[in-house]
């Protein structure tokens, strides 16, 4: 009897739990229908057939994107044998296209841009381009740093079909200079990143995720029964998370440092400046977020429906540029592309206040912006 009682209780729990979740549309939306678009829109976004782009800087060229190239330069003899198709971008420089056809691996773009050494520099260390061309004494040296598989796999494609579509006798030497200075590695690309996406994901989760579970206990409504503020409860939630990310980020940077050599370029002062105000901006998103639900289940989706499209999108493990054209501009507006673009310009492009004031701007009027919208949210029960 006591067995059939506690059984037919089991039951009754079961059934009774299956019931809430199934009468709370958001956590069925966030748990399961979320994930599956998710996964359909990576799987298109990943699966489908399509051209593989890839810009390529070449220095020492000025007859490049000319109709009458100089016939004594290897590379624009390559690019004029294959019918490499003058193009101007949205500022008006014109390249040069070169597309190889492949069935079963898709097609191949190799875009030339001809510019400065300094130019190529710096868009070597932004991740617009891998790999700099260059050409001396009948000499073609490719520059790039060893340790980027992007960079690797340009130059094994690269090198392959410029000595296929040339004369053998006419084949020019290839020499590989690695470029392993402060600046132009993976790793001083990675690093900026890495900083911003701790301070999103800290915010995230440790402001927001932490508020809708003392909602979720009740928590804050004891709270809001004593004589507190109720904006001096949010602003020390976002104290101490600004000191805990100096602290986090002051570590990454450290070991980076001793690990990688990695140093800063820019102005320090300046750096401290936008960090704390991408804080700013994601505190307030945190705060807006974590507004008015009291289920923990909605928030984990609230948190990565915000977070998750940020992390793959804002170019902190690869550049944004590889992205379609037209999507780049609204990535750039993403607090986290402006946040990792600011400290990445600072850090290995040697920027200062006037650079990367924008960022900063923007980066404080969202977070007062969305934490204004927050407070006249906020339910504290």
């Amino acid at each position: 009897m006591i067995e059939r009682l506690s059984n037919s209780q089991l039951l009754q729990l079961i059934l009774t739990n299956v019931k809430e979740l199934t009468r709370e549309p958001g956590v069925l939306f966030w748990g399961i229908i979320f994930p599956i678009l998710m996964s359909l829109g990576l799987g298109v976004a990943f699966t489908k057939k399509k051209d593989v782009i890839t810009n390529i800087a070449v220095t020492g060229q000025e007859k490049l994107m000319t109709e009458s190239p100089d016939s004594t330069s290897a590379i624009m003899s390559f690019l004029m044998a294959n019918n490499a198709v003058a193009e101007k971008d949205k500022k008006g420089v014109v390249t040069r296209k070169l597309t190889v056809p492949d069935d079963k691996l898709g097609n191949t773009s190799f875009i030339f841009h001809s510019l400065s050494w300094k130019d190529a520099m710096v868009m070597l260390k932004r991740g617009n381009i891998n790999i700099i061309l260059d050409e001396k004494n009948g000499v073609i040296q490719y520059h790039f740093d060893p340790m980027n598989p992007d960079a690797q796999l340009t130059y094994l494609k690269l090198s392959k079909l410029l000595n296929r579509t040339l004369p053998v006798d006419t084949v020019p030497t290839a020499e590989i200079i690695p470029l392993t200075v402060s600046g132009t590695r993976y790793i001083d690309f990675l690093i900026p990143g890495l900083i911003a996406m701790g301070v999103m994901m800290s915010c995230m989760w440790g402001v927001s995720y932490a508020i809708i579970e003392r909602r979720s206990k009740k928590l804050l409504r004891r709270m809001v029964a004593t004589p507190m503020k109720r904006s001096n409860f949010l602003i020390a939630m976002i104290t101490v998370r600004l000191l805990m990310n100096f602290v986090e980020a002051g570590l990454l940077f450290l070991f980076a440092w001793l690990v990688f050599n990695i140093t800063i370029q820019g102005s320090v002062s300046a750096l401290i400046v936008l960090f704390i105000s991408g804080n700013f901006a994601f505190a307030g998103i945190a705060i807006f977020i974590s507004s008015h639900t009291a289920k923990t289940e909605v928030g984990n989706g609230l948190i990565n429906a915000v977070s998750m499209p940020m992390m793959v999108l804002s170019g902190v493990f690869f550049s944004y540029h590889n992205f379609p054209e037209w999507s780049i501009p609204t990535i750039q507006k993403l607090p986290l592309s402006m946040m990792a673009d600011g400290i990445r310009s600072i850090m290995i492009e040697g920027a200062g206040f006037a650079e990367v004031a924008v960022q900063g701007i923007f980066l404080s009027a969202i977070g007062i912006v969305f934490f204004i919208a927050g407070m006249r949210l906020f339910r504290w029960h």
